[in-house]
């Protein structure tokens, strides 16, 4: 039975992310041993897009129902977002993580698969 998603993000600076995740992001995490850090995500869901190259993946495991204020409270705590990219299926930016990588913080213009979540 698939009871739900495990995500890999690979990084240049490790430590740094995943102190980023628990402390400015505040996810719970388990210790799987040896200090390495398990966290855990918000509920989630995947989207399969035509593509030509059949690839590429993008990550975006932060959702939020309003993302200036989220891009302004997080701003506060010194984290670096990229300009808003506007699509017809939602608004995107980027958040600069500590080991060097980006990941997106997407408010979506869609429904939502996820169960309990706000309907914009």
């Amino acid at each position: 039975m698939i009871f739900g998603a495990h995500v890999i993000v690979y990084s240049k600076d490790a430590e740094a992310d995943r102190a980023f995740l628990r402390d400015v992001l505040g996810f719970r995490s388990v210790d799987a041993g040896r200090g390495w850090l398990i966290f855990a995500l918000p509920p989630a869901e995947a989207a399969v897009h035509p593509a030509a190259d059949g690839g590429r993946h993008e990550l975006y495991f932060l959702l939020c129902d309003d993302l200036q204020a989220e891009m302004l409270a997080l701003g506060k705590k010194g984290v670096r977002c990229s300009k808003v990219e506007e699509a017809r299926w939602g608004s995107v930016a980027k958040i600069q993580l500590p080991g060097g990588g980006a990941v997106g913080l997407y408010q979506p213009k869609h429904p939502l698969a996820v169960p309990g979540a706000l309907q914009g």
